[in-house]
């Protein structure tokens, strides 16, 4: 019931969060895409960036909300929260997506490739099929608190990949390169540095204001179902 008057409470101010989004986007957008320099071997493909990191960080996180929202719905059996999960494996999929789609943007001018069985783009795609089977198995059972528990475990266990998606770059030395800001220091120009994090903030600000909203529209529709469902068993009488 915490975690319920949290989302409450958070959802009353959903509106800031989606200016603030798009405020920060924005500026974000021009500075990286206008202001900001390219790269000195990347040359202009290096502006993808500003699309491709905030999405996969934004995509990760997502995973977290869900990871740590199915803890606690198995724990407390909150349907709030049972339905913020689900809303966050939604926009978990789409943010991994982005982030799938403008990583094979860049590499195809910078790698020569689409696609490369690269460890951290191997660990991402998995973790955007954990999420389409989490998506899947809600629409197959019938029965609510079966459907909630067994998507939970699910994203329980898949979360072991987040871990190996973060460290990939760093246990394995393939062509992703490692990470530009890490507790080694920050190996990035400022001008390319300041819009890269107004965008990661702008993503983060996007992904909470399109959970509340899909976190609500869950909600309704599982309610409209049960007063659906007591309806046609008055009939059935």
């Amino acid at each position: 019931m915490i975690v319920s008057r949290l989302i409450a409470r958070l959802q009353r101010y959903e509106g800031w969060f989606g200016v603030a989004a798009g405020l920060l986007i924005m500026v974000g957008l021009y500075m990286g895409l206008v202001t900001s320099s390219p790269d000195y071997y990347q040359g202009e493909v290096v502006r993808i960036m500003y699309i491709h990191v905030p999405a996969a960080q934004s995509a990760m996180f997502a995973y977290t909300v869900l990871f740590g929202g199915s803890v606690w719905y198995l724990w407390k059996r909150d349907p709030i929260v049972d339905n913020m999960s689900h809303a966050a494996a939604g926009i978990g999929v789409f943010f991994t997506l982005v982030a799938l789609i403008t990583g094979s943007i860049w590499a195809k001018p910078t790698w020569n490739t689409w696609w490369t069985w690269d460890p951290r783009l191997i660990s991402f795609a998995i973790m955007l099929l954990i999420l389409v089977g989490y998506l899947m198995l809600r629409t197959f059972l019938e029965d609510k608190e079966k459907e909630a528990t067994y998507a939970a475990i699910i994203a329980i266990i898949g979360f072991v990949d987040l871990p190996i998606i973060h460290f990939s770059v760093e246990w394995w030395r393939t062509l992703h390169q490692p990470l530009s800001i890490s507790t080694r220091g920050v190996s990035i120009a400022r001008d390319m540095l300041i819009p890269l994090l107004l965008m990661s903030v702008g993503f983060y600000l996007l992904f909470a204001y399109m959970l509340m909203v899909r976190t609500q529209m869950l909600y309704l529709q599982h309610l409209l179902e049960a007063k659906r469902g007591r309806m046609l068993s008055k009939v059935h009488l």
